[in-house]
């Protein structure tokens, strides 16, 4: 049975303030106290006072400090039977959702495209609140505008239900939901993350999305403001949707305890990641998995060099502290040199600054030890220092205190010694990128060796390839089977229609990972055979 809700008035917003409650079961419902977001300018701009507001509304969410320009946003916090309730109300909604005809629920897909481009303004500037270079948010949205791009819809429909016929037969081969699907967007891209649900939706599941509490604004404003209207319009039972501002580790431990929950999709770091899904089994949960990744880029003797490095900085984007950009570069030796003096050219390009600037494609970066001890062992292993490697002002000027990275580059010379170093074996998160020059020797050795180097990665996401050879593309593509996504000649983290936006293998999808996509993540496959007119002794022992 669904517990009431305590319908609590929540104190009025000040004014301009956005303002979200726990939403649950279709309705706003009071929370336990507010957090508060501080725009990601004024940690760049007044540091002391963005923190003295933050410290102030911690301590007092009812403080004047919220009246503050600086202060952009409040979500309400859930408490442990808030968490609960939102499970309740996703399993009282499940069936009759799942009853929905898949041709009604897939208008919610065109739907929500169509109110993100109408609602683009809005969406980069709740990115850009939250830190996000404006640049970066517009790549953002257009990795969801073509998850759900009509061509991509129609592929999705295509895999949820196929018909044959066969001896006096109909077979039908269908997706049927899983349930209850809880998701957990990450800190660094929770709006995005969260716009995933949809296509969970779409499935035909109900859904509960814990928004990080750290940075809950985008994900409750897209949750309340753009999905839960969409629901409405389409006649979704109420709990459909179910959004909740929650610690991450109180929130894991009642869904992983709670028998409602079907299906967990969790983003986060590999050691983390891979410990829960252990729990997730044990539960007999399914684990949609998408943690860390450590994406190569191989670049052929016979590479667009210029384009190769484009897609190589793509590593510093975000200050590298995003899971889909890649981590370590592959060169073959005859070009290497050619390589290196171009991608140092290139990244003079890539530059700091406020989060709202056009070009600005550097974020900051909050505690940056581990950048400069993978940097030190590197470079006592041999690497050598190519560019970059301080910390850097809002203007660009190298700084002691700065709250940026430069772009570094590394140069590791040999494949056996790059496996040595940490920072060519393991997912940075840093705006730190090495690239690893291959020994001298004939190239049937070499492309083997690039073979073996790639699919041996203990990650898998994305895995890139820079070459005009068909032989050489040609085999990577029948012989790489590391990562969900394979780029060939193209951005490494630029999205397509049909293709997958995320998952993969090893330590990026546990051992379930594969190229994911939601809707197809979140049910599972159904067979299903109508007979006319047949003999059950027949069918058995007939010819």
């Amino acid at each position: 049975m669904l517990r009431e809700a305590a319908q609590e008035e929540s104190a009025p917003a000040p004014s301009g303030l956005k303002s979200y409650d726990l939403y649950i079961a279709g309705k706003d419902v009071a929370g336990d106290g507010w957090v508060y977001t501080v725009s990601g300018r004024s940690l760049l701009e007044d540091v002391f006072t963005s923190v003295s507001l933050k410290r102030s509304l911690e301590q007092d969410p009812e403080s004047e400090a919220a009246q503050h320009p600086y202060v952009v946003g409040r979500c309400a916090i859930a408490d442990d039977d808030a968490i609960d309730l939102a499970t309740q109300a996703a399993a009282a909604a499940a069936a009759d959702w799942a009853a929905v005809p898949l041709e009604r629920r897939m208008q919610l897909g065109t739907r929500f495209r169509e109110e993100l481009i109408k609602h683009q303004d809005e969406f980069l500037e709740m990115l850009v609140a939250e830190s996000h270079p404006v640049k970066l948010a517009r790549w953002e949205l257009s990795c969801l505008l073509q998850i759900y791009a009509p061509g991509s819809l129609r592929w999705y429909t295509k895999q949820m239900r196929v018909e044959k016929e066969y001896a006096g037969r109909k077979l039908i081969l269908q997706r049927q939901p899983d349930g209850v699907v809880a998701f957990n967007p990450p800190q660094n891209a929770p709006l995005p993350s969260a716009a995933l649900c949809v296509l969970a939706l779409m499935a035909g599941n109900s859904v509960v999305v814990r928004a990080p509490r750290s940075i809950a604004l985008s994900t409750m404003w897209l949750l309340r403001d753009i999905v839960a209207p969409l629901l409405e319009e389409l006649d979704a039972p109420p709990g459909v949707l179910n959004a909740v501002c929650s610690n991450p580790k109180q929130t894991m431990d009642r869904w992983i305890a709670d028998p409602l929950i079907n299906d967990i999709f969790y983003i986060g770091g590999s050691q983390e990641g891979l410990r829960f899904e252990q729990r997730c089994v044990a539960h007999g949960k399914k684990p949609i998995l998408e943690l860390a990744g450590n994406d190569g880029i191989v670049v052929w003797k016979d590479a667009d060099i210029k384009w190769a490095a484009e897609a190589i900085t793509e590593s510093f984007f975000g200050s590298g502290q995003i899971c889909m950009v890649p981590n370590y570069v592959l060169a073959h030796p005859d070009i290497a040199e050619e390589l290196i003096a171009e991608v140092r050219e290139q990244v003079k390009g890539i530059r700091p600054g406020l989060p709202e600037e056009e070009d600005v494609l550097l974020s900051p970066v909050r505690r940056s030890e581990r950048f400069f001890r993978l940097l030190r062992q590197a470079l006592d292993n041999g690497a050598s220092l190519v560019t970059g490697g301080n910390r850097t002002e809002l203007d660009g000027t190298p700084s002691e205190t700065g709250v940026f990275l430069q772009p570094t580059v590394l140069r590791v010379d040999g494949l056996d010694r790059a496996r040595t170093f940490d920072v060519v074996r393991e997912e940075t998160f840093f705006p730190l990128i090495p690239i690893v020059v291959a020994e001298r020797d004939n190239d049937d050795a070499l492309l083997e060796a690039f073979l073996r180097f790639v699919n041996a990665n203990s990650y898998g996401l994305r895995n890139s390839l820079w070459s005009r050879s068909d032989h050489v593309i040609e085999t990577f593509v029948r012989r790489v089977v590391n990562g969900g996504l394979l780029k060939v000649n193209d951005s490494h983290i630029g999205f397509l229609p049909y293709l997958p936006s995320h998952g993969g293998t090893g330590r990026t999808g546990g051992a379930f990972g594969e190229a994911n996509y939601p809707m197809l993540k979140t049910s599972h496959v159904q067979g299903v055979s109508i007979a006319q007119n047949v003999s059950p002794y027949d069918a058995v022992f007939g010819a």
